[in-house]
């Protein structure tokens, strides 16, 4: 099967318009059935939702769409990080299997059910999600997934812009303001490409005591001691980064040799106790685990996204890339880096193809064969060609 994907985009004021002429590109760039249409909306034009779907059925006439509101919209080598933005992602992919949701969770007794997935549903190879962040619980999603769906990479990012205090999510031609959207594909190979936008630095070091995600010691230290211990060794301008921000990333998988970029759950550290020597930081842990020190900065963000590109172009061969989604930080974009457009002329200069998204309230991806909900980072599904 060949996939074949175009992208259009527009900052037209009018929203009807901004949609129709977003759709036109990329039904003349497709030239082919639209088999999924992915539709991105800056929060001026959440007013005309419903309209402005119809602008892309009347285009297009997509088999299955899902779509969000959005801070900012991304396009082919473009990023509008704020105002009137709009994205249409066409996709022909005649011989996938693809199914829409809409999730949300209801109370059963003690423990929340997980409405919109039928049991007795194979879900595909991989899931595009877009979700609420006022409404949602993301992360009680994955865990479910995990469950439910083992090994299905779950893609996507959560709505970052709203209209009467609620996300908008688009599902086909419905207008939902609670829950989630989603997209299963089947029968169609997605790589999976998480840039975390961060550069490990230090030794490496066990948690030798730990209770929930706070960690007592590091390597038989009070893990306070242990990092100033850490920070000391590291250059002066890696240590002015760790003052910016320290963050721990965490080994998932630690059935391997040696770890590497890419092998790290890096969360920040959101507090300390120096009277009882412990940090926390923003995930669970367990004792046993392997952790190492991580810093950001443009520089740093820069330098792993191009560095998880250029794997997955390895991995692409000679036939490249169709097309890509991309779901980045809303912390990202002029935030981070001195340049206008970065990340989405990162794509555009490795993959050599046309790319879609949006600037996300957190970003969903796998991380050592496991979903998890990020920030700051850039989150890709690249379609071979």
């Amino acid at each position: 099967m060949t996939a074949r994907i175009a992208v259009g985009i527009s900052e037209e004021i009018d929203a009807v318009e901004a949609f129709a002429q977003a759709a036109q590109a990329a039904r003349e760039g497709l030239d082919a059935e639209c088999d999924l249409c992915v539709v991105f909306a800056g929060a001026p034009h959440l007013g005309h939702a419903k309209s402005l779907l119809s602008a892309v059925h009347e285009e297009l006439a997509p088999t299955h769409l899902i779509g969000c509101g959005a801070g900012g919209v991304v396009g082919p080598g473009r990023e509008l990080e704020e105002g009137p933005g709009a994205v249409v992602w066409a996709a022909s992919l005649p011989e996938a299997r693809i199914s829409t949701h809409h999730f949300h969770f209801e109370q059963n007794g003690a423990a929340p059910r997980l409405i919109g997935l039928d049991a007795d549903e194979k879900l595909g190879e991989t899931l595009v999600v877009l979700a609420d962040p006022y409404t949602f619980p993301t992360e009680l999603l994955l865990r479910e997934l995990e469950s439910e769906a083992p090994g299905v990479p779950v893609l996507g990012g959560l709505a970052s812009a709203a209209a009467a205090g609620s996300a908008a999510l688009f599902r086909d031609g419905d207008v939902l303001h609670e829950g989630a959207v989603a997209c299963s594909l089947g029968d169609v190979e997605v790589l999976s490409c998480v840039s975390q936008g961060a550069v490990p630095v230090g030794p490496e070091m066990t948690i030798t005591a730990a209770e929930g995600n706070v960690i007592t010691e590091l390597a038989s230290m009070p893990a306070i001691e242990r990092l100033r211990e850490a920070i000391a060794a590291l250059t002066p301008h890696q240590q002015e980064l760790a003052g910016g921000g320290l963050m721990v990333g965490l080994v998932i998988d630690e059935n391997q040799p040696d770890y590497e970029r890419g092998d790290f759950l890096v969360r920040p550290v959101i507090g300390a106790d120096p009277e009882a020597g412990s940090i926390a930081i923003g995930e669970r842990v367990r004792v046993g685990q392997t952790v190492r020190m991580h810093v950001r900065d443009g520089s740093s963000a820069d330098e792993d996204l191009r560095a998880a590109l250029g794997l997955q172009s390895k991995a692409l061969g000679s036939g490249g890339a169709a097309g890509a989604l991309l779901f980045t930080c809303n912390g990202r974009g002029a935030h981070m880096f001195d340049v206008p457009d970065h990340d989405a002329t990162a794509v555009l200069d490795a993959l050599h193809a046309p790319v879609g998204g949006f600037f996300c309230a957190g970003e969903i991806g796998p991380v050592g064969g496991r979903n998890f909900l990020h920030g700051f980072t850039a989150t890709m599904g690249i379609f071979p060609a």
